[in-house]
């Protein structure tokens, strides 16, 4: 895989051994060409009391029953992956939120992964692989806010707040549990950034999880785009899986190719939904990304090399030869 410095629009795939705690700050998408700055801040209201609730969007952060256990029913439980985990472990499993929020899906997740490697007789079961995609992150203070409540979680929060990014905009790649985790945050419009993604036509996403704030309220999220990009990114056998039973996602997911049913919903909610892949269409977009040089993927899988020269000693050259290292390349 050669990654192109300053392109913006590929990232590594994760390291296949353990590496550093180190996080690394990955090329920053800037599509409007503005100077750099914060991005935009959500305006958080606090007054509910048992949940964060975004004032432009109307709509709260997790249940206000509870949301860690709104997390592990909808998002963990509902992409079958603890099952998968344990009995058919990866060398990296992927898995890709449409919003990052309070962060407490991939807490969630990473827990579930950790409590499946502990019940094997082997070792830990390869890495995790979580990307979230989030337009309106929280800052660093209303992150440690929202994530008060659950310190059930305990070392997994400390640890997420030790390295998370706060409000500067790009793709953050932060390493966890001693490298095993890959947390890729992008700060970033998510039908664009699915569209950079799925332009390399390289499947890998095992499971997607649908939290943006309500279809009727933040309809960007849940667009036609967005569910074809998903499709081409997915992997077969592919598990998607959200909190609302809207109609319109239903649907949505069925035209990109998802098999969708209801099932049972968290709390108040009577239903949700759930849907899997079983093959990945030939192609699903017509991507507005810029298309990828003939050279720079080759059209069928290589070897995996045992040597890689690095031509070039900057910052970009120092952080690629960091990056194979830690996938065990000399």
């Amino acid at each position: 895989h050669l990654y192109r410095a300053g392109s913006g629009s590929a990232i590594m795939p994760p390291p296949v051994s353990t590496g550093t705690r180190h996080g690394l700050s990955v090329v920053p998408i800037n599509r409007s060409n503005r100077p750099w700055q914060a991005t935009p801040s959500p305006e958080l209201d606090w007054s509910d009391g048992a949940a964060p609730r975004a004032a432009d969007f109307d709509d709260i952060y997790y249940s206000r029953d509870n949301g860690l256990a709104e997390s592990r029913h909808v998002f963990v439980a509902g992409s079958g992956l603890p099952e998968r985990w344990r009995s058919q472990p990866a060398a990296v499993s992927t898995v890709c939120e449409a919003g990052f929020g309070t962060g407490l899906n991939f807490l969630a997740t990473w827990e579930a992964w950790r409590q499946a490697g502990a019940g094997r007789s082997d070792a830990q079961p390869g890495h995790l692989h979580y990307i979230a995609v989030e337009k309106f992150p929280l800052s660093t203070d209303q992150l440690a806010r929202a994530l008060a409540p659950w310190r059930e979680l305990g070392a997994h929060c400390d640890a997420l707040q030790a390295v998370y990014p706060g409000r500067i905009p790009g793709q953050h790649r932060l390493l966890l549990d001693a490298g095993r985790v890959i947390l890729d945050l992008w700060w970033e419009d998510i039908e664009a950034a699915l569209a950079d993604l799925a332009s390399q036509e390289r499947p890998w996403v095992d499971a997607w999880y649908l939290d943006g704030f309500a279809p009727s309220r933040n309809p960007d999220m849940w667009s036609a785009a967005v569910f074809q990009s998903m499709a081409a990114l997915s992997r077969p056998g592919a598990r998607v899986t959200t909190f609302t039973a809207a109609g319109a996602v239903r649907r949505g997911l069925a035209a990109a190719g998802f098999d969708v049913t209801k099932v049972v919903g968290y709390g108040s909610k009577r239903d949700s939904l759930r849907g899997r892949l079983e093959a990945r269409p030939a192609r699903q977009i017509n991507s507005r990304a810029p298309g990828i040089t003939p050279w720079d993927l080759p059209a069928s899988p290589r070897r995996r090399p045992a040597h890689v020269l690095v031509i070039g000693a900057g910052l970009a050259g120092c952080h690629q030869a960091a990056a194979l290292a830690r996938r065990g390349l000399q």
